[in-house]
């Protein structure tokens, strides 16, 4: 049987596990809550170039060590950063999971040396170079910083050119001990759990950590909600990106933005799929919910022909326009509920499925639910929480970013 566990160390670093003696593997990670949002632009980027450092070695470990360590016991591992939070997690058979937690526990500590951090600030300078190159990468970042103008927020996860090479040292070495506290982390697993070998490990690898208090700017913002064309005439399709608020990950109506989005722009069978990709209109147009600690944002994204943007806007702008009008139909609302309960049910079958919906339940609410509450709290929502959703997003006036060779849309 499924079972939630949690406990405490006595440095205040949270231990979480969704235990299933079922499952054939085990999938974890520690997820800090930290991200581009908590930097200031002398720092631009620090957090993800400190997310590369960690795994490039430790007082006890050489970063060839740490590699061979992971591919020793046969895990599937990575990490993230994003606005908000840095994940560090491996997917292993249950008799790794000591082998796992010790070595993740042990790189959450790493020795930052100077010669790693001048080798590692060119991969990331070739990192944002690579990024530059995608048109879609380069409207979401731009969305992001025009959108959340003058909000933490609007702060590139990538940092710029100029903040990774005037990096120093010293600085990541402050922002980590600023923001790397045991108060700040949460160790989050998923699978064929042994639960209290977990706690065991993790108290020894992370009980000596620090404990203070770490602070983040939470301020509620709605967008600047103004219109911004960059022309690039190197590119050779249109990218066009509208944004409007949506509800936090604190706030229950995040299902209904869940459904609002699948409604108007799931990749197949949605409204902007079939006025704009079915049509041949567009080569992509999708909107995407995004969740974020007190803020939300509704992304649409469409990519098309120079000649074809600005029919494209004008479609865009009218399915936006008549979802705000008139709202949802059952028969729509119903199938986006099926989808979404349809994929968060394959996905969650196995650990590595779970682990960042379990970590961040727990980042951000503090709470556990189970999969199976969280399908029925989706199922229960109307067609009249829906249309709430979106007459407070204001759809007809989002934020409006536009990529590409044209002047003008």
């Amino acid at each position: 049987m499924m079972e939630f566990r949690h406990a405490q160390l006595d440095n205040g670093l949270n231990v979480v596990a969704e235990v299933n003696p079922d499952a054939k593997s085990l999938a974890a990670g520690f997820f800090v809550r930290t991200g581009s949002r908590d930097e200031t632009p002398e720092i631009a980027g620090v957090s993800h170039f400190l997310e590369h450092m960690v795994f490039k070695g430790t007082p006890s470990r050489s970063a060839l060590e740490v590699n061979l360590a992971f591919d020793g016991m046969g895990a599937n591992y990575n990490a993230f950063t994003s606005e908000e939070n840095t994940v560090f997690y491996g997917e292993v058979l249950p008799e790794f999971q000591a082998d796992l937690l010790d070595l993740l526990g042990d790189i959450l500590r790493p020795s930052l040396r100077e010669e790693d951090f001048d080798t590692e600030k060119q991969v990331i300078l070739d990192e944002i170079a690579l990024y530059e190159d995608q048109p879609h990468f380069r409207l979401y970042d731009n969305m992001m910083s025009h959108h959340f103008k003058g909000h933490p927020l609007g702060n590139s996860i990538l940092g710029t050119p100029r903040s990774i090479t005037d990096l120093q040292r010293r600085q990541m070495l402050e922002y980590f001990d600023r923001r790397y506290s045991a108060t700040n982390v949460a160790c989050c697993a998923v699978g064929n759990v042994d639960f209290d070998a977990l706690l065991a490990k993790v108290g020894e690898m992370c009980n000596q950590w620090e404990a203070y208090d770490v602070d983040r700017d939470t301020r509620s913002y709605d967008g600047s909600r103004d219109r911004r064309i960059i022309a690039d005439k190197k590119l050779t399709r249109q990218n066009i990106g509208l944004m409007s608020p949506a509800p936090s990950a604190q706030d229950d109506r995040r299902f209904a933005a869940q459904l609002l989005s699948s409604i108007i722009g799931d990749s197949t069978g949605s409204r902007l799929y079939y006025a704009l990709v079915d049509t041949a209109i567009a080569d992509d147009a999708a909107m995407h919910y995004s969740t974020m600690d007190h803020a939300g944002g509704l992304l649409t994204f469409v990519s098309c022909s120079p000649e074809q943007a600005p029919e494209a806007l004008r479609i865009t702008q009218n399915v936006l326009a008549e979802f705000a009008g008139d709202g949802t139909t059952e028969a729509e609302l119903r199938a986006a509920k099926n989808k979404i309960a349809s994929s968060a049910t394959r996905k969650g079958e196995l650990p590595m499925g779970r682990l960042t919906a379990v970590g961040f339940d727990w980042v951000y609410r503090g709470e556990y639910v189970p999969l199976a509450e969280q399908i029925d709290a989706l199922y229960a929502v109307t067609a009249e929480d829906v249309a709430a959703v979106a007459a407070r997003a204001d759809l007809t006036h989002p934020t409006l970013v536009a990529l590409g060779p044209r002047e003008a849309i």
